[in-house]
């Protein structure tokens, strides 16, 4: 049985719509990470024109992208039944996303990559039902 999925992803939550012959299933991965960790400048030592400590700002890029990678094995893991994936986002997310699947054995089932704007639920499932109507027509 062929398993054809969409996935919308951005940074907050990945959308995973799952086409086979005996119907459609849903998924929804959370990222549980915060919009880009802002640093509000370092901190300054007790001495008086004292060295400001700028590798706190280093630390949390570190701690970000490393959530992002582990919320992405995630959302790989939840696509590995998946025969074909079309792969949609608003931003940059997909294509880190993207090359995250390239290390892995199904990187070849990425049958096309489509920059979106935020859509709801539904609207992701009816362009994911479209485009495997008509690859499927072609």
């Amino acid at each position: 049985m062929t398993i054809n999925a969409g996935l919308w992803i951005d940074h907050r939550k990945a959308f995973i719509v799952f086409l086979t012959a005996s119907g459609e299933e849903v998924k929804t991965v959370e990222s549980n990470v915060e919009k880009h960790v802002r640093s509000t400048g370092g901190s300054r030592t007790s001495t008086p024109y004292g060295p400001q400590d700028v590798a706190a700002g280093d630390v949390q890029e570190r701690r970000f992208t490393q959530h992002l990678n582990r919320y992405y094995q995630e959302v790989i893991k939840s696509l590995s039944g998946a025969d074909a994936i079309l792969l949609m986002g608003p931003g940059e997310a997909k294509g880190e996303f993207q090359k995250q699947i390239k290390s892995k054995e199904f990187s070849q089932r990425i049958v096309g990559v489509e920059t979106v704007d935020k859509m709801t639920d539904r609207q992701i499932a009816a362009k994911v039902r479209e485009h495997f109507a008509t690859a499927s027509h072609s």
